[in-house]
């Protein structure tokens, strides 16, 4: 008997950073068992560059990201909303059908970073870090 994947929605504000990052790492380390897609409020209209050289630095595929609005998602049902930022947290969100599971992992965004490439980076990887945690274990 085949399982259904577990359908993840990662949301974040502008869609460009965190919520593609984790994305990605619910995607590839949730081992078939997962399927994740990632949306923001106000979205940015573009990735951050920064996120997927992070994501391949880490040997991570980044897939093919874009950033769009969680109204893309108004009509579809998921298991699993985690928002990755606290002004997202904070928002009205979309209802999405159904009553997916809520969770919120905070996280710094690495695109307000400032300072030398070397710092960027540096927050770019830590934010990284944070959400490669929370996704392994939420897919242990």
């Amino acid at each position: 008997m085949k399982l259904d994947k577990l359908k993840v929605l990662v949301l974040c504000t502008g869609n460009s950073c965190r919520s593609v990052m984790a994305e990605a790492l619910i995607n590839q380390l949730g081992r078939g068992r997962y399927q994740a897609w990632s949306a923001g409020s106000d979205p940015a209209g573009y990735v951050h560059p920064k996120s997927i050289e992070t994501l391949k630095r880490h040997g991570i595929s980044a897939g093919q990201p874009r950033s769009k609005s969680w109204d893309e998602f108004a009509e579809q049902s998921f298991d699993l909303v985690i928002t990755v930022c606290d002004q997202a947290a904070g928002e009205s969100c979309s209802l999405f059908p159904g009553k997916p599971k809520k969770l919120h992992w905070s996280t710094p965004d690495p695109a307000k970073a400032t300072g030398s490439e070397a710092k960027i980076d540096a927050a770019f990887d830590k934010a990284f870090m944070m959400l490669k945690n929370r996704v392994e274990d939420l897919t242990k």
